[in-house]
């Protein structure tokens, strides 16, 4: 698993799907090439001081290593953004969580039909 760090790829997936709970929002993207799954995390400066948003991120990534790797889907980007609760929430309820959360994107994109193509007359 990698990780993103470039603004256009969180950028990317900010288009993509995505569900929430108390503690995090996650964000999903299909990537169309055979590279391996990667994860962003990013926390807002409204979420509290450095610190603070530092430890909230911390958490995520911890998160997502404890996850077992089938949980994400290969050939895509996700990113984790983080709240003020992730920084008070109990860690095993978290990892619940994320899982439920996972579970609905899956859930989401299996719902969602492929868009008819749509022809123009002359």
């Amino acid at each position: 698993m990698d990780r993103l760090r470039q603004r256009a790829d969180f950028l990317a997936v900010a288009d993509g799907a995505r569900t929430s709970t108390a503690a995090f929002v996650v964000q999903r993207r299909r990537r169309e090439d055979d590279g391996p799954v990667r994860v962003g995390f990013t926390v807002t400066k409204k979420n509290g001081t450095a610190t603070e948003r530092n430890r909230i991120r911390r958490r995520l990534r911890e998160l997502v290593k404890r996850l077992p790797a089938v949980s994400l889907q290969p050939h895509s980007d996700y990113v984790l953004i983080g709240r003020r609760a992730a920084l008070t929430s109990d860690f095993c309820n978290m990892l619940g969580d994320l899982s439920q959360a996972l579970h609905r994107l899956d859930r989401q994109s299996a719902n969602r039909a492929p868009e008819p193509k749509r022809t123009t007359r002359p």
